[in-house]
């Protein structure tokens, strides 16, 4: 039985197991979604009383889905310092803490940490197949990026400095060089906030050298991750199986052992 348990709760291959999955998401959404009528003023008593019930039976379900987790892993250490174990007492414990001390129910919107296991449910090829594409992609361009992103500072450092010289006298937004550079900033990015804002010719036309240039920087980290995921290959994905041993997870399909541990995975 424990076997059985233990591919419904672990496991979303099988029917059950996703149906378990997707149970366990649904009640974190509904959970959410307590909380967030819960601090909207005006709720008549009756409303709250009930939202209080929902919270109460909604928490009772978590601490016994982390309970049956814990007993069916045959090292029950290895679940509660993984990961995700970690993420399943973090589920439980506002409600704990909300107890103890008032005002800390809104805590409980940390349960939505509980939706990556949403990944386990949609493993699916193309879904995992891009965002491991997307993810070797940045890995890759992550150099590139950096040097970027450091030519970009320096840029806004000398634009904001000759923006303060050139707006200073006149216009008391650019008050120092470090309130000319955020405007820089600002600028470059195309917020444009509009607290701060030119006032001379000359400024305003280095501002409007600034916007345009500012398109053209935020094409670049786009090219540089583009071309990454063109030359990016994809590894082999496997199922969602998680051996019961170590709990790792991504095994090939077929697969009867293991790949990290060697232990025997269940049929």
């Amino acid at each position: 039985m424990k076997d059985r348990l233990y591919e419904i709760i672990f496991e979303a291959d099988t029917p059950a197991g996703k149906a378990f999955d997707l149970s366990v998401i649904f009640l974190i959404i509904g959970s959410i979604a307590i909380v967030m009528i819960e601090s909207i003023p005006g709720n008549s008593p009756g409303l709250q009383n009930f939202l209080q019930i929902a919270e109460w039976v909604v928490t009772l379900l978590f601490v016994i889905e982390y309970l049956m987790r814990i007993w069916v892993t045959r090292i029950s250490g290895k679940y509660i310092f993984s990961f995700f174990g970690i993420v399943d007492l973090l589920a439980i414990l506002p409600s704990l803490v909300a107890l103890l001390f008032a005002g800390t129910q809104m805590l409980i919107v940390f349960r939505s940490i509980r939706l990556l296991r949403i990944f386990r449910v949609l493993k699916l090829t193309r879904y995992i197949q891009e965002a491991t594409l997307l993810w070797n992609a940045l890995k890759a361009s992550r150099g590139k990026i950096g040097v970027f992103l450091f030519f970009v500072v320096i840029l806004v450092i000398i634009m904001g400095t000759i923006m303060y010289l050139i707006e200073n006298p006149v216009n008391e937004g650019f008050s120092s060089i470090p309130k000319s550079v955020y405007w820089a900033i600002v600028t470059l990015t195309t917020v444009g906030y509009g607290d701060i804002a030119p006032t001379t010719t000359v400024g305003q036309f280095l501002a409007g050298i600034i916007m345009i240039l500012g398109y053209a920087i935020i094409a670049v980290p786009t090219g540089i991750v583009t071309t990454e995921i063109a030359r990016g290959t994809l590894k082999k994905i496997g199922n969602t199986q998680v051996c019961p041993h170590c709990l790792k997870e991504g095994h090939d399909n077929g697969a009867l052992f293991c790949n990290q541990c060697g232990g025997r995975l269940n049929d």
